[in-house]
């Protein structure tokens, strides 16, 4: 009897300590992907490709790391809305020039893309730390223009982008002239996504609302715990699930937005019913579209309409 408990604990300290290597040396490999397999790190096509008028922008994060991003315009003067795009973990902003092709099409919009340090022409390492600053980087440089309507920004994110907006906007309570964030089919946390990808590991990794043992939790530098602040967003979110989603749970979606809804009253969530991880923009469809565009029409369109009577009104 006693031999079969040392085995047992003697098992369990052996999984701890595998699931403590493998978290010590490969997260960010896993967590951040710049290169896909059999690509380089390099853009292979650049806005040119899709005739569309762009400019090379270059910024510094706050700790100095040079950082590239295009600023996309839908026509040379528009002033509408501007959407500020973080993408999803893997590849770099050059593979999302389909999709913003068309969500410029469909929406009328400028679109800002920025990579992440350690992507693209960007230079550095990914991390949670690094990437917060360079999303503050893009928000401060689209503040900072004069050529835009700075009052119609809306922060769009998609997967680990979701988890950058929400914690951008998080960040900058006083910001109120963002108009809006958009997440598309976000995890709730990194912790929670470690037991998923890793099944083994979920009884010793777990974020606020796992009922495992997360002595792990510590050895995680970028916990990206989206499920923990998005109830701090105070502007309209729209949540936007795709319910084949094959990599991170549609479970995820629907807590952020319970969390969300608690705390926000201008919360709206939407389901795709073939939408996968990458494809609910296509998988959705014309749905999918009327869906984001009646949503910047009432938060951001609307919203400057009537701030402007109101400062127009005789006092």
């Amino acid at each position: 009897m006693v031999s079969r408990v040392s085995a047992l604990l003697y098992g369990v300290g052996g999984i701890v300590v595998a699931g403590v290597a493998l978290l010590v040396a490969f997260q960010e490999r896993l967590i951040y992907v710049p290169v896909l397999p059999g690509l380089t790190k390099s853009y292979p096509i650049t806005p040119d490709r899709f005739r569309l008028i762009f400019e090379d922008v270059w910024l510094r994060s706050s700790d100095g790391v040079r950082l590239h991003a295009w600023f996309i315009r839908l026509l040379p003067d528009c002033r509408g809305p501007t959407i500020l795009f973080f993408q999803e973990n893997a590849g770099n902003i050059a593979h999302r020039l389909e999709m913003v092709h068309i969500m410029m099409q469909r929406l009328k919009c400028n679109v800002f893309m920025l990579s992440y340090r350690g992507y693209g022409e960007s230079d550095g390492f990914p991390s949670q730390h690094g990437i917060t600053k360079d999303a503050q980087a893009a928000l401060d440089h689209l503040m900072q223009r004069t050529d835009i309507d700075t009052s119609q920004i809306i922060v769009f994110g998609r997967s680990l982008g979701g988890a950058v907006g929400a914690s951008l906007l998080k960040n900058n309570p006083e910001k109120l002239q963002v108009a809006a964030l958009v997440l598309e089919n976000t995890f709730t946390s990194i912790l929670d996504m470690a037991g998923v990808l890793l099944p083994f590991l979920r009884w010793f990794i777990g974020g606020s609302s796992s009922k495992g043992l997360k002595i792990l939790n510590c050895f995680v530098r970028s916990p990206w715990c989206t499920i923990d602040i998005i109830g701090q967003v105070r502007q309209p979110i729209l949540f936007l699930s795709g319910l084949q989603d094959e990599m991170v749970p549609p479970s995820h979606m629907k807590m952020l937005y319970a969390k969300g809804a608690a705390h926000n009253g201008h919360c709206i969530f939407v389901e795709f019913p073939t939408g996968m991880h990458m494809d609910t923009w296509l998988a959705g469809g014309d749905h999918y579209w009327r869906t984001i565009q009646q949503f910047i029409q009432e938060h951001a369109v609307e919203k400057k309409h009537e701030e402007s009577c109101n400062d127009t009104e005789p006092r």
